[in-house]
């Protein structure tokens, strides 16, 4: 399970022009969920998210989570972080989850995010979407959960 992150100063996410989702400053978190995932990678995966030092202390160190600067998480499903890129000019998807596999799992992350994360915010599972954001820095990592 592969989790793009970028820190934000404010994002959003459309679905034919209307806001289904919105945070301030925050993580906007892509979710990429190949075939062989589980609930446990997703879990660990979430508590890498909640817990990733990436805002800025009071020495301007990147020492503060999410959660310690009151900031949002705006979970977007992203089947292409499950491409295989090694080869070719053409990426290629055979390591994707099934689209119910991959509902089921970034359902069950929401669930668990919505529960220990006061804000929460998410666009729609496979729906086409306007993703709109200010990355702040620019910070962006790619975090992944293996079993």
């Amino acid at each position: 399970m592969r989790g793009l992150i970028q820190r934000v100063s404010q994002a959003s996410v459309s679905v034919a022009g209307e806001c289904v989702g919105r945070i301030d400053q925050g993580l906007v978190l892509l979710l990429g969920v190949e075939r062989d995932d589980t609930r446990e990678q997703a879990d660990k995966l979430l508590h890498k998210l909640l817990h990733y030092r990436v805002f800025a202390d009071a020495d301007d160190k990147m020492n503060l989570n999410v959660g310690e600067v009151n900031g949002g998480v705006l979970a977007i499903s992203q089947f292409t972080l499950a491409a295989d890129t090694r080869k070719g000019l053409r990426p290629g998807f055979s390591g994707a989850a099934t689209p119910a596999l991959a509902q089921e799992l970034y359902d069950h992350f929401v669930a668990e995010l919505n529960a220990r994360h006061p804000r929460v915010a998410t666009g729609i599972f496979a729906a086409n979407m306007q993703v709109s954001l200010t990355n702040d820095g620019p910070v962006t990592f790619l975090l992944e959960a293996r079993a």
